[in-house]
């Protein structure tokens, strides 16, 4: 599977969330993040009733045959706890809620790790007679480094943290109708979660969960069938198909058929990054222009803040604060989809976004 030509979306919706404007630790929005795509270990779940999942699922129709292929993979954020310990004796250490060494501030926050688990190639046919269980392990994992000033000494040590994570991808495939194959793919979280006292935080089980679950589905020497707009024969059998968490959509050139993206966020089919994006924003439901802007007018001070959060919003600011008035000019909204009659049907004018844009349901 080819995915180079679609990562661009995929990435939209890694990170869709991962850190709200104002881009900063402080503000009430980044004190509770990760709100899509998350599957929380189950014994966490369970004790929510329910309502935090520790499963999707997602089903499409696919056109196929006896050499038809398929490919799976899922993709998510695994959650790095970053702490700090100062001292002023360097055998001495503290936690504390930040640390500055000469300027560098280091603060509490939970960073992240894209994953990603490939199943194997299988035959579309072959899947319907033993359908695929793939278990996957990410282990724990802990690094430790100082913070020394610039004369040397150490001010402190910087912690980062990752909790193990364990879980399966189930792939089965069932024969619908003449030529016409159900994908069925479910993904659940495994990993165990003893601690369902007063650690049984939301924090404490995100760094257990898998953030951001989304799968890639490829076909070869066959296709996917749109859900959103299905031949009229397979408008039922579409309608059938039980996606719990994950919508697929046909993803790629439009009228490209061989990959689907089972996303968490519900898209249209063949979304796009609007060319006039200069960078992530990881809000796909704003507008580059007034994140931008906003962005431009905080004080040195929260800028700052922004900076030493997150390497992710560092980046950002340098590259907001960088765009030149023509790349903004461009981002105030550009005409799309001119029509030949503007009597019988006006052109639509839509804003340059940060995310994938949608097309118009008919």
């Amino acid at each position: 599977m080819n995915t180079q030509h679609i990562d661009a979306i995929a990435k939209a919706v890694l990170y869709e969330g991962y850190m709200l404007y104002p881009y900063r630790p402080s503000s009430v929005k980044n004190r509770q993040r990760f709100n899509f795509g998350v599957l929380y270990p189950r014994l966490y779940s369970e004790a929510q009733t329910g309502s935090d999942a520790w499963s999707i699922q997602t089903e499409c129709l696919v056109r196929g045959d006896s050499v038809s292929t398929v490919e799976i993979r899922l993709r998510f954020l695994k959650l790095i706890a970053r702490s700090v310990r100062a001292t002023e004796v360097a055998v001495e250490l503290q936690s504390v809620s930040a640390i500055d060494g000469d300027g560098n501030l280091v603060v509490l926050w939970q960073e992240a790790i894209e994953c990603e688990v490939a199943l194997p190639v299988c035959k579309l046919e072959g899947l319907v007679a033993t359908p695929v269980e793939w278990r996957f392990p990410f282990p724990a994992k802990e690094v430790t480094e100082p913070l020394r000033r610039a004369n040397g000494t150490v001010s402190g040590i910087v912690t980062r943290k990752q909790e193990s994570v364990r879980g399966v991808v189930e792939g089965k495939v069932f024969p619908v109708t003449e030529g016409i194959f159900r994908l069925q793919v479910r993904v659940k979280n495994l990993t165990p979660f003893d601690g369902m006292g007063t650690e049984a935080t939301r924090d404490s089980a995100l760094m257990r969960s898998l953030v951001s679950a989304h799968v890639l589905l490829g076909v070869a020497d066959g296709e996917f069938v749109s859900l959103l707009e299905p031949p009229e024969e397979l408008r039922d059998l579409a309608a059938s198909c039980q996606n719990v968490g994950l919508w697929p959509v046909l993803v790629g050139a439009e009228g490209q058929r061989d990959i689907m993206l089972a996303s968490p966020i519900i898209l249209y089919d063949y979304p796009q990054i609007a060319p006039e994006s200069p960078g992530d924003l990881f809000d796909g439901t704003e507008i580059d222009e007034i994140l931008a802007l906003r962005i431009l007018t905080m004080t040195e001070d929260e800028k700052q803040e922004m900076r030493q959060t997150d390497e992710r919003a560092r980046k950002m600011l340098e590259r907001t604060e960088a765009l030149s008035m023509e790349t903004l000019a461009k981002l105030h909204g550009t005409l799309r989809e001119l029509r030949p009659s503007f009597l019988s049907e006006p052109a639509r004018f839509e804003p340059a976004r940060s995310a994938p844009t949608r097309k118009e349901m008919p």
